[in-house]
């Protein structure tokens, strides 16, 4: 009986301590972009980060208008997205502070290998948007608000052209993995983001049939939320991630990430910047 009563005190006191530990756990929360996630890129960074901090992170993946909008509401510490006039408004309106460019890398025009529209191997991603417009050739957007859907809606916009979903255009809300497996399935074009392409395994028979136009590139921006508005902004911590991703470690450790020799993304932050 003694024995017993022994080991159910240790057994206490060891899940008082974890319980303990867990509750003393340092971490912040991120909303961020499902391009950050579902390319590798996050399960490759952060472990660095906890290394030399000891903060931990959880991160939100969501569209980029979904991840503003959960800074917006003071239910994250950072946002970390990929669309530049949507963040500069953002801190405009007094909701972000301290943004900094951290990192690009680029958009791509994914399509069959049949390539019904003609557009594989040209550079002008406006006038391959239109000739799919002409040909009436599936296009899979992921319609989410995300950076990257606000970025093909400006290209349709430049394009002279508002495509409607329900016919050859079709509107998915959905993240980026689940678009490029639709697209694949239905031998359809989509633009994507490089990272989430060079992290996809289901390609069937999806090639890169556009990329290289300047329009196509991709800048990522970090900001804290700003405390004056939600005072449970964990501010330290929040700036302690934004300063080791533009200090040289981080920026080497974005650098490091990549796929079968290629590298995904491409750090460029720049005091002042």
């Amino acid at each position: 009986m003694t024995r017993i009563i022994r080991l159910f005190a240790v057994t206490l006191a060891v899940l008082v301590f974890a319980a303990g530990a867990q509750a003393q756990e340092r971490f912040i929360t991120i909303a961020s972009t499902t391009s950050t996630e579902q390319s590798g890129l996050f399960p490759y960074l952060f472990p660095a980060f906890t290394k030399a901090t000891g903060i931990t992170v959880h991160v939100v993946a969501v569209g980029t208008g979904q991840a503003l909008a959960i800074g917006q509401r003071g239910d994250c510490d950072v946002v970390f997205v990929h669309d530049k006039p949507s963040e500069l408004k953002f801190v405009a309106d007094g909701y972000g502070i301290g943004r900094r460019e951290v990192m690009y890398n680029d958009f791509v025009l994914v399509g069959p290998k049949a390539d019904p529209a003609k557009v594989a191997g040209g550079k002008d991603i406006v006038a391959a948007f239109a000739k799919i417009a002409a040909a009436q050739a599936t296009f899979l957007s992921r319609g989410d608000d995300s950076g990257t859907d606000k970025a093909e809606k400006r290209l349709w916009q430049a394009a002279g052209i508002s495509p409607q979903s329900g016919g050859w255009y079709k509107s998915l809300g959905q993240g980026m993995g689940p678009t490029l497996n639709t697209a694949a399935a239905s031998s359809g074009y989509a633009l994507s983001d490089r990272g989430t392409w060079l992290n996809f395994k289901n390609r069937q028979d999806l090639v890169i049939v556009v990329e290289g136009d300047r329009r196509l590139f991709n800048q990522y921006g970090v900001m804290l939320v700003n405390p004056k508005l939600h005072p449970s902004v964990k501010v330290k911590d929040g700036m302690a991630f934004i300063n080791w991703i533009t200090s040289p470690a981080g920026q080497q450790t974005i650098a490091g990430y990549k796929i079968n020799g290629d590298q995904l993304f491409f750090p460029n932050y720049h005091p002042g910047g």
